[in-house]
């Protein structure tokens, strides 16, 4: 185990933050095993952001250029967290000076990029992963455990809705985030978060059909400052062109015979952050609403048919990531999407910092997790391009 592991975060937006806050309290949650943890620096191009978020995490300092982070002694685990078209090059170039290195999903906006990313992940001396937070959740987490345990049984249907309203408003200032490719979007954005969630629940999925992209505002101001996150500014009259999907739906088939549906919006108003899911099994029925992340609701098929039915069931310490996780750790006292990047913040250090896997968290996926999870989503825009025509996963070719 080394002595100390100097941290940094480049990007000082939105989740940026949330990863620099997670790093800070990872080294409080379950036992005491990890060494020393350094919040050594803030990266961000733009100087002022950088050490705004600096100061208010804690960390020594803040430096405006990845080259900086790369060569500087003191830090060894670097959060990458900026756009998405950014990735390749910051990771190839921190993994190549010894870094390890923590990805945004999704890996990158290319699958070819993505490849290569996880190429030089093989071949590095660091520990490469990418950040699946949701996997995370304890309620997620939960109703995996309740597939994978034979209590609900094997998936045969899963329905998820992923709804945020963040460029809902026509007057939300253009950014990378509407710039790319079709599916680099809503489908980029949140879907891909619902599409590794389908997996980690119900396996591999196989197949996909019904691609549907929309986008439903076409131009949006150019903003006459630096835009963080999904925060509204200051805009001039000049228009810019959105490139990619507000909207995004797709069908599915899991590998094992099971499908499901998917439906993401960046656009839907009055959904701030609503991540739904319900997942049908051999045995019962299980959801999850994001906006409750203390609970889901569980229905198995035991006793008479008259008195099934959903119950609600409230997660507490014997649960996945709870006991331990949480300063209160006792049931109703609340949590929700800030403490999964403690929990993935403080996986990814046991991992670096050697602690064996059997009593560590769960690991973070691998960059070939990311790749797949990108090879997925293009198999959508695949779909979507042919008006919904059945694609193999796997080749991104028609089924």
């Amino acid at each position: 185990m080394p002595e100390s592991l100097g941290v940094a975060v480049i990007g000082a937006g939105m989740a940026g933050r949330a990863h620099a806050a997670a790093y800070r309290t990872a080294p409080t949650v379950y036992d005491s095993t990890l060494p020393p943890i350094r919040l050594v620096s803030i990266g961000d191009v733009n100087a002022e952001f950088g050490s705004l978020a600096a100061r208010r995490f804690g960390y020594q300092r803040n430096d405006t250029s990845w080259q900086a982070i790369a060569a500087a002694d003191d830090i060894d685990v670097v959060s990458v967290v900026v756009a998405n078209h950014l990735h390749r090059e910051i990771v190839e170039g921190l993994l190549a000076a010894g870094k390890h290195v923590l990805c945004e999903k999704p890996l990158s906006d290319s699958l070819d990029d993505a490849i290569a990313m996880a190429d030089a992940a093989r071949s590095a001396s660091g520990v490469a992963r990418i950040g699946f937070t949701y996997r995370r959740s304890p309620g997620i987490a939960y109703i995996r455990d309740l597939v994978r345990s034979g209590v609900l049984g094997r998936v045969l249907h899963f329905s998820g809705r992923y709804w945020t309203d963040y460029a809902a408003d026509a007057r939300i200032p253009i950014s990378w985030r509407f710039k790319g490719a079709p599916g680099s979007g809503a489908l980029a954005d949140v879907g891909s978060h619902l599409a590794y969630i389908a997996e980690f629940i119900g396996g591999d999925i196989r197949e996909v059909s019904g691609g549907r992209f929309a986008t439903v505002i076409s131009e949006r101001p150019k903003p006459l400052g630096a835009v963080i996150g999904h925060e509204h500014g200051a805009v001039s009259d000049e228009l810019d062109t959105v490139e990619n999907d507000d909207y995004a739906a797709f069908s599915f088939d899991f590998a094992d015979g099971g499908a499901g549906a998917i439906e993401v919006s960046r656009v839907a108003a009055g959904h701030a952050n609503s991540l739904l899911l319900e997942v049908f099994c051999e045995n019962g029925s299980a959801t999850f609403d994001f906006r409750n992340p203390t609970e889901i609701g569980l229905m198995l098929n035991e006793g008479p048919i008259a008195q099934r039915g959903f119950r609600r069931v409230l997660l507490g310490p014997e649960h996945p990531y709870i006991r331990g996780g949480l300063a209160m750790d006792a049931t109703t006292v609340g949590f929700g999407q800030n403490e999964g990047f403690v929990y993935q913040a403080r996986a990814f250090l046991e991992e670096v910092a050697g602690l064996p896997a059997e009593s560590s968290l769960p690991r973070c996926a691998t960059f070939d997790e990311g790749v797949h999870n990108m090879r997925l989503l293009g198999a959508v825009a695949e779909s979507a391009s042919r008006r919904g025509a059945a694609v193999d996963v796997a080749t991104g070719v028609l089924a």
